[in-house]
């Protein structure tokens, strides 16, 4: 199995404090970054897609390596670059025939900042509101070819195209739990005579501290058990001005998790899998989302 996934999706957003807390696996945090600190992620993913209710049988498999730097620029303020390597496969029934299609190379670039409007902190508990917005640049090739012709944009490495994204992000935190909630929403560019559909999503992270059972001066080290819930909406793809009816819809994901986080670092890992999927047409369904990854806090 290939070892780099689609970082998609996911790019997620990391953010923390010094020391390190426990985080949502699959999006954004309140936690501030330190001012002048540094927190560097790395996120393997593979993402699955075999559901195909289409004549074409389709087997599509995306694998990706993210790469996420954070940098506090005042006590309330952080920015962050996001980075997937992308590897793409797709096998197809063609004229009775299966084919294979594939590309791999470093996708999109977001940049986006997080500032925080609201916070309350008290004896061994905290609570954040903070909001974050950003753009996804085109810096991943869009225009790479096969013995087929040109790749269709879903299975290149980049879209081509300059996208916004914005919402609010709430943390509260205390010794024995964290509850994080994000809501967010995307509008996409066209390039290529192709725009992906704009979408809205809201994600919910409960993180409860199993081990130790007791904390005392010397603990430096804990295991969250991890679950996650997330519901997304996105319109449909559109190609030279026409909708794509084989596109789009509604699906919610529960996640469960676990890290293991000390005063510098998490490890983490994940498994997503649908619940729910409304989706238009033919439209590919998820089967399931694998993450494994690792957090450093300088």
């Amino acid at each position: 199995m290939k070892w780099i996934l689609n970082g998609l999706f996911c790019v997620l957003v990391l953010t923390t404090t010094d020391p390190v807390a426990a985080a949502p696996i699959t999006f954004n945090t309140a936690l501030p970054v330190a001012k002048g600190g540094f927190i560097f992620r790395g996120q393997l993913l593979r993402r699955s897609f075999e559901n195909d209710p289409s004549p074409a049988n389709r087997d599509l498999g995306v694998d990706g390596l993210v790469s996420v730097l954070g940098i506090g620029v005042t006590p309330r303020f952080a920015v962050f670059a996001a980075l997937p390597y992308l590897d793409k496969t797709i096998r197809i029934r063609v004229n009775g025939e299966r084919v294979t299609r594939s590309s791999a190379g470093f996708g999109d670039l977001k940049l986006f900042g997080r500032y925080t409007l609201y916070q309350r902190d008290a004896r061994r508990k905290t609570f954040r509101l903070g909001a974050f917005g950003g753009i996804k640049a085109p810096t991943g090739n869009d225009d790479k070819t096969d013995g087929l012709g040109r790749l269709p944009i879903p299975l290149q490495s980049g879209t081509g195209a300059w996208d916004v994204f914005a919402g609010f992000v709430a943390t509260y935190q205390i010794s024995d739990f964290q509850i994080d909630a994000q809501l967010s929403a995307r509008r996409n560019g066209e390039a290529n005579r192709f725009r992906a559909g704009d979408n809205v999503r809201a994600d919910v992270s409960f993180q409860y501290r199993l081990l130790p059972t007791a904390l005392s001066a010397d603990t430096r080290s804990f295991l969250y058990g991890v679950l996650e819930i997330t519901a997304l909406n996105q319109e449909k793809h559109s190609v030279a001005g026409v909708s794509d009816p084989n596109s789009g819809g509604a699906s919610i994901y529960l996640t469960p998790g676990i890290q293991y986080v000390t005063r510098k670092y998490i490890l983490e890992t994940a498994l997503q899998v649908p619940v729910l999927q409304n989706l238009h047409g033919t439209a590919l369904e998820t089967d399931y989302v694998f993450t494994a990854g690792f957090r450093v806090n300088f």
